[in-house]
């Protein structure tokens, strides 16, 4: 016969062995902050193949659109490296008589991609300093990096921009930076 003491024990010996399960389950999910960062950036060994044409987008001469220029770059298998060439063309401005749409003298301070497709775009504070200004401008400023890195690069799905170093609101006072952009075609001619 069982008794009352025998059956607490019982019970006690489920709730202990249950706490433990639980817990050793959930050990691989604790990781430090390093390495889940780690964990959410796709890394890869650079390996440059040849050269291949890029479309880089920059503002037409009206100023109403931004226009393709076809560019030849070196082409790295690793997106970060590929997309840090393509802002730098962007930077060096075009070479077809558009109009720069990224300030000179403007520098990538870093650039990576997560493993959700976002590329993190930090751009020194020259192209706020030095942008011209007003909404027409600011917008084709943002997506000429935003649409020429992901029309270019398969493994980019949105852009997230940066500057100096840290999330800043607008780049001229105008478009929200807040939040990561996707590609918009419609200001594409």
């Amino acid at each position: 016969m069982i008794t009352k003491c025998h059956a607490i024990y019982a019970v006690l010996v489920v709730i202990a062995l249950s706490a433990l399960c639980m817990a050793l389950l959930n050990i691989p999910l604790k990781a430090s902050a390093e390495d889940q960062f780690k964990q959410n950036i796709q890394i890869t060994d650079t390996q440059y193949s040849d050269k291949l044409v890029v479309h880089l987008y920059f503002y037409d001469k009206s100023n109403s659109f931004l226009t393709s220029e076809e560019r030849t770059l070196v082409h790295s298998d690793n997106p970060v490296e590929f997309a840090k060439n393509i802002i730098e063309a962007l930077i060096d401005g075009p070479r077809e008589g558009f109009m720069r749409t990224i300030p000179a003298g403007t520098t990538i301070r870093t650039l990576y991609v997560t493993r959700d497709r976002t590329a993190y775009v930090d751009i020194s504070n020259v192209i706020k300093d030095s942008h011209p200004g007003g909404i027409k401008s600011e917008l084709f400023t943002i997506y000429s990096i935003v649409n020429s890195l992901i029309l270019n690069i398969p493994e980019i799905d949105a852009v997230k921009i940066l500057i100096g170093g840290r999330e800043s609101m607008t780049l001229a006072g105008h478009i929200d930076l807040s939040f990561p952009f996707k590609a918009n075609m419609l200001l594409i001619r």
